[in-house]
């Protein structure tokens, strides 16, 4: 792999990741109109438009086999972004990605088994209640949200990895796409009928799509040609550090200097872990 090819990739993953946060931005510009289910369904429906025509997975020819872990992998990739921006709602973006980002940190120390990998989950640890940071007046429903959308990342990663040894190429995940885009469909149908909608909430809800969705996963796989699968999961851990900076910028969500602490933890957190089980890890992307 030459230098060039390696740097490219890694100008792709930057790009991805900043494109990711920037979609979860402009998504949650829509949450007092859509709300986030709103939001959710519309991303979910274009990420399907998008992935179907042009993957067009051969769905007549799965076996059961196959499709259970396809029905699985949609449940999971739905309740990971529901979570997600029901938690950015409650407290902010840049909390919110950064319990997000436990879910692929505890696949990652599972799959290391290191000794070592006790001190990245005492790091995480830490981490979290330098985040949370548990009183009275604690937002606990947002925490759970952030930490159902880490469970159900967990889940897409370890679901990903078995659509990917039963069905060829990447028309499981585009399967997986078209059912979580129809299990929204009449949540997006209720939301648009229930509600008045404008334009521009959902120009913000198909932006969240586009720069969440569409442009991330085809990033991520251009990415993955040029560099290993290690650097792809260290460089993913990017995306904490700028969902708080664009909270910050953008969506005025303004950080304490312990949470930022804690945002630093977790990437750690997660790097460490990475590093040291490099060889054994394969790190498939959110879609």
């Amino acid at each position: 792999m030459n230098r060039s090819a390696a740097a490219g990739g890694t100008a792709t993953l930057v790009a991805s990741a900043l494109s990711n946060q920037l979609g979860a931005a402009t998504g949650s510009l829509a949450f007092p109109v859509m709300g986030p289910v709103g939001v959710v369904a519309v991303r979910q429906l274009v990420a399907a438009a998008v992935l179907l025509p042009t993957v067009r997975p051969k769905l007549r020819e799965l076996s059961w086999q196959q499709w259970w872990p396809v029905l699985l992998l949609a449940l999971s990739f739905g309740t990971m972004n529901l979570g997600l921006y029901a938690s950015i709602q409650r407290i902010g973006l840049g909390l919110a990605v950064t319990l997000e980002f436990l879910g692929p940190l505890a696949v990652a120390l599972i799959s290391s088994r290191q000794k070592a990998g006790a001190f990245c989950a005492i790091a995480a640890a830490a981490g979290v209640v330098l985040i949370t940071r548990p009183e009275a007046s604690t937002d606990f429903v947002g925490i759970g949200f952030g930490l159902m959308a880490a469970c159900s990342w967990a889940a897409y990663i370890l679901l990903n990895r078995v659509v990917g040894r039963r069905i060829q190429g990447i028309q499981g995940t585009a399967a997986a796409s078209g059912v979580s885009a129809t299990l929204f469909l009449p949540v997006a149908v209720v939301v648009f009928l229930s509600r008045p909608v404008d334009g521009l909430a959902v120009l913000c809800a198909v932006g969240a799509g586009v720069l969440a969705s569409v442009l991330p996963y085809v990033a991520d796989l251009i990415a993955l040609r040029r560099v290993p699968a290690s650097l792809f999961g260290i460089l993913m851990s990017v995306n904490p550090v700028f969902a708080a900076i664009i909270g910050a910028l953008v969506l005025r969500q303004e950080l304490e200097l312990m949470q930022w602490a804690g945002i630093a933890l977790i990437v750690a957190a997660n790097v460490g872990v990475l590093l040291l089980g490099r060889s054994k890890l394969n790190d498939p992307e959110p879609g």
